[in-house]
């Protein structure tokens, strides 16, 4: 079975997310660049056309090919978190200089959306007791940044 890699476009600042977002997650590496090779391609001669990437282990492409088709949140990268520091760390690296949303989502700083999601929400959402399972929802629902002990207070206050 072929591997899957998804394909990102970015306006022109490929080479400057390739180098963020490796520093940003373990186990991760900017595997090959390819570069414009005279006049006539998305960007001068010697700047970065493509690459490809690793992230915590997972393959990515990259095109610098320009403005026209920028990222929505249609499309996002989940990163399940083992710890609060974790979603803290995740939130606060990839929100810097972005946008922060609803519910975990984010924008960083080249418009690529994140859903930074600590895995006891999982767990939460899949108690036995439903309504421990909905009041972690709506705990969630106020939220930008889900904070676990928050979730975890809304469950336990479910009699």
């Amino acid at each position: 079975m072929p591997e899957i890699t998804p394909s990102l476009w970015f306006n022109q600042n490929l080479e400057e997310a390739m180098k963020f977002y490796t520093e940003t997650f373990p186990d991760s590496s900017i595997d090959h660049v390819a570069y414009v090779q005279g006049d006539g391609g998305p960007g001068p001669a010697g700047s970065v056309l493509s690459a490809e990437f690793t992230l915590s282990g997972r393959k990515f492409n990259g095109i610098n090919a320009g403005p026209e088709f920028p990222f929505t949140e249609a499309v996002s990268f989940v990163v399940p978190c083992d710890s609060q520091e974790e979603v803290d760390h995740y939130w606060n690296t990839l929100s810097a200089g972005g946008a922060e949303s609803q519910c975990g989502w984010l924008k960083d700083q080249f418009g690529l959306s994140w859903q930074i999601v600590p895995k006891r929400l999982y767990e939460l959402l899949s108690d036995p007791n439903p309504e421990r399972a909905q009041a972690a929802v709506q705990a969630m629902l106020q939220m930008r940044k889900i904070i676990v002990a928050d979730l975890e207070a809304a469950a336990d206050a479910v009699t």
